[in-house]
């Protein structure tokens, strides 16, 4: 008598993977609303005797099947593998010094930022040096590759390529041919027979995503997963994708300019948050060697609100111009808008603003821009940020030689922070002859000629030290009352 059988689904978030058998606002797991969705499983059989026939195919993925061999730890002689370097530095600065045989990384991005044009180049220049490399697209189909290798000017000599959306045929490709290098791109359009989901599914993502890399870990491999990214930002699928992999890079700015981001924040090889800076030329993508220079080059003199910020993004500083408007509002709750910074650190820094120099904003509209579409984490720009919005206030603008970095804490003291001597040294170097800094980072070892390093201890400080030379731009005195 042949057995009847029944579809069964699960509710998956897809921000962090977590699944149960019933829909839920909010997700147990990692609190956000709205992110369960229903997935098909599998057709699991009616009768109970052929469902225990089937709980060892149904229990555990593919991928995980198998042991492996028991092995002393200390007996084990390991020794860090070189690093390839194609040539293209800031590529390899992202990955943290180079790419590494045998790694898995996730790239993500925005349609259309330049993730297959970048990944193009890069194995074209790995082909160069005698790595074997194959690119498997589920996207386009092997003219449209072709026709952009044509327009980037790029030799794909040796580049194996093949147009399949299905992950058996991968397998049993990679498996033939052995190629030291392979891109997925994208993984969310890869599927697997074992599963009876569609593609894009969570389901068809994890799964796939978990035989790719477990073919990477046991034949030393390397992989590169090309990855969606959603309107919120995240990476498309669950986010149990990101901790598969070893590196998670993410392409960051407005497809309608020039310049590209490319951040690491995840590498299991090499430092976090170091960017790439690439700028979108008809060749492809090109590394930008003085990212500084590329976002100061429209500053102007003279604007207030205008003050150049020393951030650092992993080992290295860049110079970022922050721009602050503050107007009068017209409604009962001022605006408070940002981009490039945190919105909520804003609303403390406005705070002690008040309460240490006697600027009040509580009818001022505020708006607070990056220049250049990076996004600013660290809070050595507290300093910055808040001169930027006592310039925009008092109409008095700050020196385009002067450059500032520096810790606000809630007391109104200036704090601290890391890397302090290689800002002061980056900022030398663009020809800034005026710096800002918390007094603790100055030191009597580095004396620049033509450069002064002014140190302060507190916001008041800062603010009659940043301004009291800038008589020539002077509209209104500053004030400032004890508390």
């Amino acid at each position: 008598m042949a057995t009847r059988t029944k579809a069964r689904t699960a509710w998956v978030c897809t921000e962090c993977g977590y699944d149960s058998i019933k829909w839920f606002g909010q997700c147990p797991s990692c609190k956000q609303y709205n992110t369960m969705k229903e997935i098909k499983i599998a057709d699991e059989p009616v009768n109970r005797y052929a469902k225990a026939e089937q709980t060892e195919k149904t229990k555990l993925p593919a991928a995980l099947a198998g042991t492996s061999e028991v092995l002393d730890l200390s007996e084990l002689t390991a020794e860090e593998a070189p690093r390839i370097l194609i040539g293209m530095a800031e590529l390899e600065r992202s990955l943290g010094g180079g790419f590494v045989p045998g790694s898995v990384i996730l790239i993500g991005g925005d349609p259309g930022i330049g993730k297959s044009t970048l990944l193009l180049q890069a194995m074209c220049k790995m082909t160069g040096l005698g790595q074997s490399c194959l690119y498997a697209s589920g996207e386009e189909s092997p003219m449209q590759v072709a026709l952009r290798a044509k327009r980037l000017e790029v030799d794909t000599k040796g580049l194996k390529f093949i147009s399949e959306i299905q992950l058996e045929k991968i397998e049993r490709i990679i498996t033939d041919t052995s190629p030291q290098w392979v891109v997925i791109d994208s993984i969310q359009t890869m599927f697997s027979d074992d599963l009876s989901a569609a593609p894009c599914s969570i389901s068809q993502v994890k799964e796939c995503a978990a035989r790719l890399t477990r073919i990477a870990k046991r034949k030393g491999i390397g992989v590169i997963f090309v990855g969606h990214v959603t309107k919120e930002g995240a990476m498309a699928g669950p986010r149990v994708l990101e901790h598969m992999v070893d590196t998670v890079l993410y392409f960051e700015g407005d497809t309608e300019s020039n310049y590209r981001i490319l951040r690491a924040c995840k590498n299991r090889f090499g430092s976090v948050n170091e960017i790439g800076v690439f700028g979108m030329t008809d060749k492809g993508l090109r590394g930008v060697r003085n990212p500084s220079a590329m976002f100061l080059a429209e500053r102007r003199e003279g604007v207030p609100g205008s003050v150049t910020f020393i951030n650092l993004e992993g080992t290295r500083p860049i110079l970022i111009e922050i721009q602050a408007l503050v107007d009068k509002s017209m409604m009962p709750n001022p605006k408070r808008l940002t981009v490039g910074t945190d919105a909520q650190r804003l609303t403390m820094l406005l705070a002690i603003l008040h309460r240490h120099v006697a600027l009040a904003t509580y009818d001022q509209d505020v708006f607070l821009n990056a220049v250049g579409g990076i996004k600013i984490t660290e809070t050595a720009s507290d300093l910055a940020v808040l001169t930027a919005i006592v310039s925009s206030m008092t109409n008095r603008a700050v020196s385009a030689k002067t450059a500032v970095f520096g810790e606000v804490g809630l007391g109104g003291e200036i704090r601290p922070v890391s890397r302090g001597q290689e800002r002061i040294k980056e900022a030398s170097k663009l020809g800034f002859t005026r710096i800002i800094v918390p007094s603790k980072n100055v030191s009597s070892n580095l004396k620049i000629q033509g450069v002064e390093v002014i140190g302060v201890s507190t916001i008041r400080e800062a603010v009659k030290v940043i301004f009291s030379q800038e008589p020539e731009h002077k509209t209104e005195e500053i004030v400032f009352t004890e508390q």
